[in-house]
């Protein structure tokens, strides 16, 4: 081999070493970036004649499973709904009262019910004890005022969830742009035959963090661009084809939606114009049922399902005891607004009837200001109050609304309403303690499964910085060598020149 052969093999020896140095100095880099995939610095022989005249850098690859990944991120926006759905409803069952603590004492709804019904059944032994009259008030003013606080807590978390549509739309609307942007760099870059993985790398990062607002899918054409698609097939664009210039493009582009104070009879969609929860709109047409999975898909269930069915559950509750009690000669719970009682002939939870009606509820100011008015001009003065055990507890009461619930008159209880208000009351704190536990159940599920996944693809995407240091330890040996090898030969160039000269 001449010396010029060996310079050759020893220089693109070192460049080649010096390529994969700063690729594994990127992997190290990066080891902490969620959604960055392993990079593999390649490198191929370079041949003349049938010999091998050195080394060349290869395109640089990205150490992935395109299958375990396309799961991984599908599972990714699993934990992130679950995750959002948890927390929302943790709210709720914290206010729902201990079921493992003393009876009397538990703060659930049907505890409360039981301590008004002994409270009655107390003052009908002492009718004339103001004592005992103010404790039936006292019991039914802690019961209205723990549905006001839950029917308050249920439009808490719409609004919360609203809060947050509007800001994932925003987080998804970058991501887009982001991998659009990334698509045009890699495509330039494929056309010219330079490196690419290091856009790729980022466009995958973008991708990981939008697989957590949303459930996507994506293809990767031969020209270096990526599409995505929500998990029903609609395109999502990556890119702004119309006329505006980079700086002038809205930020609410390619997804718009808008800010909203949500109330109780809000809705998506709604029955009016002034009752509409804003949709999530592309290109001016309603996308909002095809955003599933994910943050955005988690919230867009809990504000329109989720939560206003919570709040039926609820509203057939208290409408319930307020008709029963009323039925009986005693309108001991009104709406806080007008004083009024739900009609006993009501059979639904209408738009005019008691949507919302728990967050109105009170005691009758009837009551609260004399509560001797709880007694009748019986006898003993307490039928009514013994009407009302006899039969407002019970279940042969005016049933409670089961179906047809809501504003838009499509959502159920899921349990049946011939029961007597304390097993209502039960039926409803297990119900939606039901629903916060499969969310707890769900989450904790999804995440055993994201471990799964994240652990097959640790040993070809995931960073090992260990690997990495023992790598670029073994490159700075080859480096030394291939450095030593032109040292050694520009020492026999100038041993040569210096024979030739002499």
């Amino acid at each position: 081999m001449g010396l010029n052969s060996a310079l050759s093999i020893a220089t693109s020896g070192l460049n080649v070493v010096q390529n994969a140095m700063a690729v594994a100095s990127n992997n190290v880099s990066n080891a902490g970036t969620s959604g960055y995939i392993k990079e593999n610095a390649n490198v191929q022989s370079t041949v003349a004649g049938n010999t091998g005249i050195g080394v060349r850098t290869a395109a640089t690859t990205l150490a992935t499973n395109e299958q375990v990944q396309k799961a991984l991120y599908a599972q990714n926006a699993d934990v992130a709904a679950y995750t959002a759905t948890s927390n929302s409803l943790s709210n709720i069952t914290a206010l729902q009262g201990s079921t493992t603590a003393t009876s009397g004492s538990s703060g659930t709804l049907s505890d409360q019910l039981g301590n008004l019904q002994s409270a009655l059944t107390s003052l009908t032994s002492t009718p004339d004890s103001a004592s005992a009259q103010s404790t039936v008030v006292s019991a039914a003013a802690s019961f209205a005022q723990s549905v006001n606080t839950l029917s308050s807590a249920y439009q808490t978390q719409r609004q919360t969830a609203q809060n947050s549509v509007v800001s994932s739309v925003s987080d998804i609307n970058t991501d887009l742009t982001t991998i659009g942007t990334l698509s045009t760099k890699i495509m330039n870059l494929k056309s010219t035959g330079q490196d690419t993985a290091a856009l790729e790398n980022q466009r995958y990062t973008a991708l990981s963090s939008l697989s957590s607002e949303l459930s996507v899918s994506w293809s990767e054409s031969a020209n270096g661009d990526m599409t995505i698609s929500t998990a029903d097939g609609v395109t999502l664009p990556t890119r702004d084809t119309s006329s505006a210039s980079p700086a002038t493009v809205s930020s609410t582009w390619p997804l718009s939606t808008s800010s909203a104070q949500i109330s109780v009879s809000m809705t998506y969609p709604g029955t009016s114009s002034s009752n509409t929860i804003p949709a999530i709109t592309l290109n001016g047409k309603d996308v909002t049922t095809h955003l599933t999975g994910g943050t955005l898909g988690a919230n867009i269930t809990l504000r329109d399902t989720t939560l206003p069915t919570m709040q039926a559950q609820l509203d057939s509750l208290t409408s319930t005891v307020a008709t029963r009690f009323s039925d009986q000669g005693m309108p001991l719970f009104t709406s806080g607004a007008d004083g009024s009682v739900p009609g006993s002939s009501q059979t639904d939870l209408t738009p005019t009837g008691s949507v919302g009606f728990s967050q109105e509820m009170s005691v009758s100011s009837v009551y609260s200001d004399d509560p001797s008015k709880l007694l009748d001009n019986s006898t003993s003065g307490t039928q009514t109050v013994l009407n009302v055990l006899n039969n407002s507890f019970g279940s042969s009461g005016t049933a409670a609304p089961s179906t047809n619930l809501g504003m838009t008159k499509n959502l159920s209880t899921g349990y049946t309403g011939d029961q007597g208000i304390i097993s209502l009351a039960t039926s409803l704190t297990a119900k939606q303690a039901a629903t916060a536990s499969d969310a707890s159940s769900g989450l904790a599920l999804s995440q055993t499964t994201q471990t799964s996944l994240t652990s097959n693809l640790s040993g070809t995407s995931t960073v090992s910085v260990d690997t990495e240091m023992a790598n670029i330890v073994t490159l700075q040996n080859a480096y030394a060598a291939n450095a030593k090898v032109v040292s050694t030969v520009q020492t026999m160039f100038s041993a040569l020149l210096s024979a030739i000269g002499s």
